[in-house]
């Protein structure tokens, strides 16, 4: 079977820096909020392009620590698109905050920006653009609204580790970012961990207390805080990867390649990639108007795949309270009933690949022969 996810290649390539890396949090005897943490703060802060980044818990806790210390809350409405993972959403929920949900673009599959105006209100408080599947958002024209309406721009940049936007990482685009290192992630720990960036000095003061029971001081504490700390071995071992991540987002780049050329004129829909954008490929994806027997083939042929995602937010059960139904969202429910999520790791080799490719293409044939 070919994995749609295979860590083995990276553990390897890197598993005595690795290994260093967690002997020397053992060896330290500081487990909580050390030298790892604020070497690799300062470490992804200079990677990105940053001023500020603060490690926490995971992803979803970034992005609602950065709406909390905004001071974005109960009935504040937050704008987002209908198609990202539930975390964006839940963030919003945590905040105490309503999501509200934008339709994306159906070539990128991101947020629209010219859908996005006639969904501000008065109480809109920001926007939360999502880099779906390791692709910019089109930032400029989405930072131009914010601006017209007074709002904040917070990037949802898990998926983006290392993508850019016009020569400009993500995770700079906006007044704060953030971003998860889920090991699934282009930059993974080994376990749940993420971090916020920005430029804004007082909004990362704010975010490094309340990620910490909302204590400056050891024992005072400011505000009602959260405990969501980036540990030191998840830091340790993040300094690692962050080392090695453009040679491997390279690699990710070279893969995509061959998918582009080998599946071209194959029925499916190959994702596009707007002149502006130089995307992480976190995930290739791809769109097929018969994607559950194309998955099915695929797994009676020993390649695993994926969906992300197959269920919108708005239809999901958790968020039945906001009275969406089936067909509010038509193009964000399209796109989850065709995606589908090809294998795409580091070490994925030129032959399997091809593989994958010609099973895909045995799969047309059966259907149009």
């Amino acid at each position: 079977m070919i994995k749609f996810n295979n860590f083995s290649f990276v553990t390897n390539k890197i598993n005595q820096e690795l290994k260093d890396a967690a002997n020397r949090v053992i060896d330290s005897n500081r487990y909580i909020l050390g030298k790892e943490v604020e070497n690799f703060e300062i470490e992804f802060a200079n990677y990105i392009g940053a001023k500020y980044c603060i490690g926490v818990g995971n992803g979803l806790e970034a992005l609602h620590l950065i709406l909390r210390a905004y001071g974005i809350g109960k009935d504040d409405e937050i704008i987002l698109p209908s198609n990202t993972y539930i975390a964006t959403a839940l963030a919003v929920s945590y905040a105490g905050a309503i999501p509200v949900f934008v339709e994306p673009n159906k070539l990128t599959y991101n947020i629209d920006p010219d859908l996005i105006e006639e969904k501000i209100t008065k109480r809109t408080k920001a926007i939360i653009p999502v880099h779906l599947y390791g692709q910019s958002c089109d930032m400029d024209n989405i930072n131009k609204i914010a601006k017209k309406y007074n709002l904040k721009v917070i990037e949802d940049s898990a998926q983006a580790h290392g993508a850019t936007y016009k020569g400009r990482k993500c995770g700079t685009l906006s007044n704060a970012s953030g971003f998860s290192f889920y090991p699934t992630k282009n930059l993974g720990a080994i376990g749940d961990a993420g971090a916020i960036t920005t430029d804004d000095k007082n909004l990362a003061g704010k975010v490094k207390a309340l990620r910490n029971y909302g204590s400056e001081k050891h024992y005072y504490n400011k505000y009602k805080g959260y405990n969501s700390r980036l540990d030191e071995m998840q830091a340790a071992i993040l300094r690692v990867k962050l080392r090695h991540l453009d040679e491997f987002n390279y690699e990710r780049k070279k893969i995509a390649k061959i998918y582009f050329d080998k599946l071209q004129n194959s029925n499916l829909i190959l994702p596009y990639i707007p002149e502006w954008a130089n995307p992480a490929w976190y995930l290739f994806v791809v769109r097929s108007k018969k994607r559950d027997e194309l998955q099915k083939y695929l797994n009676s042929q020993g390649v695993e795949t994926s969906i992300h995602y197959p269920i919108p937010i708005h239809l999901q059960e958790a968020y039945e309270d906001l009275d969406y139904k089936k067909s509010d969202f038509p193009i964000a429910e399209k796109i989850a009933n065709e995606i589908l999520s090809l294998p795409l790791w580091i070490g994925l080799e030129k032959e399997i690949i091809e593989k994958i490719t010609k099973s895909i293409k045995g799969f047309n044939n059966l259907k149009t022969g």
